[in-house]
């Protein structure tokens, strides 16, 4: 009996393994091992274009409108425009080195300047998500000798928190030869506790002084750099492999990342160099391409990378403790009335950027410049009617 047992015991032990080993209980038994995996979620985007064929009419009259913008008004950039998540039309034009005379092309990193605030505020609303922040946190719950309070994530995120410029305090009130980063920049708000404008809640003030607070919030929250946290939990899921933050003297210039340029007396260019307030990040300094641009604004509208509860909080006009109505949500500006768009414009040592989502006509346009191209308002509209005109899909 003894010896029958144990040869049951080890045809049922083989059978076991065996079993266990196999494709078929690897790939779906889930008793076998008391372990249940969950695979990652797939967020990089797939970028789809129209076929040629399709988009013949419209590329060349936004061809046309590159080569008259760029002869006119000394436009130097890249142009991307998606109909209904897929790209119709991404072109560039003029130069990135005007010394080595090098064109702009296809891989030219662009610093976004204030474009970037809603890299930021996806940032936040992550960590809302996973339960490690919430909108209604103070600053002084991160930052406890923060010298304004009652100032909330929520403030910070609509620009409603009164808070002074660290431009001027950066100016006037940085002693140290090397460029403020973000926690120098937090150290010397406490220490020179500049008065801010208003009470938190009480008015609008576009404010990059609130997303530089909200980068060191993230900072103190994840325990890692902002830089490494927008890699990591955006840049690298979205499959945005060109896109990357940069601080000025803390960070190494990376191939094709473009400089800013001014003109100089009507003809010549000359390259704009960094100031003191550029090693700050989360209010400027994300750096990308147009296709990476476009890969940003599908995953977010996709929820890929955050849910629709919070995508609609960040695409939501702020108000006032009044209850006025603010045109800004989180990092993005507002405007449902007039053109229904979302939308955000920056300007920053010679670059010029925009990326605009015409709502009712799923059409997004992305222009990213460098040298001081102001009309990106009327270029928009202009591409718009290009589209609406001779692109009927």
């Amino acid at each position: 009996m003894k010896k029958y047992s144990k040869y049951v015991a080890l045809t049922l032990i083989v059978f076991l393994s065996s079993y266990m080993l196999s494709p078929k209980a690897n790939e779906t038994d889930v008793t076998a091992t008391q372990v249940v995996v969950i695979p990652e979620k797939e967020t990089s985007i797939l970028v789809e274009r129209y076929p040629e064929t399709e988009t013949q009419a419209v590329s060349h009259k936004l061809d046309s409108l590159l080569k008259r913008i760029n002869k006119r008004h000394d436009f130097n950039g890249s142009l991307l425009v998606a109909k209904n998540g897929k790209i119709l039309y991404s072109n560039q034009i003029g130069y990135a080195d005007f010394k080595k005379k090098e064109p702009i092309h296809e891989a030219s990193l662009f610093q976004l300047a204030s474009v970037s605030k809603q890299f930021t505020a996806a940032a936040i609303m992550l960590l809302v998500e996973r339960n490690q922040i919430q909108l209604t946190d103070t600053v002084n719950s991160y930052f406890p000798d923060f010298p304004y309070e009652n100032v909330t994530i929520k403030n910070l995120l609509n620009h409603t928190a009164g808070l002074p410029k660290y431009f001027w305090l950066a100016e006037h009130k940085w002693k140290e030869q090397k460029a403020p980063t973000n926690s120098d920049m937090m150290a010397l708000f406490e220490s020179s506790k500049v008065q801010r404008f208003f009470k938190p809640g009480r008015n609008f003030d576009y404010s990059n002084t609130g997303y530089l607070v909200l980068a060191a919030i993230i900072e103190k929250v994840s325990g890692i750099s902002f830089s490494n946290f927008m890699q990591k939990n955006i840049f690298d899921p979205l499959g945005m492999k060109d896109s990357y933050v940069y601080s000025f003297e803390n960070d190494s210039i990376k191939t094709n990342q473009l400089s800013g340029y001014r003109l100089y007396r009507g003809w010549r260019h000359l390259k704009i160099n960094s100031t003191i307030n550029d090693a700050i990040v989360g209010d400027k300094n994300v750096y990308a391409t147009t296709e990476d641009l476009f890969k940003w604004t599908s995953g977010l509208n996709s929820g890929k990378l955050l849910s629709k509860e919070s995508l609609d909080l960040m695409y939501t006009k702020g108000e006032t403790v009044y209850g006025r109505k603010i045109p800004y949500g989180f990092g993005f500006r507002i405007d449902r009335e007039d053109e229904n768009i979302i939308y955000h414009h920056g300007k920053w040592n010679g670059f010029s950027t925009g990326l605009t989502q015409y709502l009712e006509d799923d059409l997004v346009v992305i222009v990213l410049e460098h040298t001081g191209y102001s009309a990106i308002t009327s270029l928009n509209k202009k591409v718009k009617n290009l589209v609406v005109k001779h692109f009927d899909v």
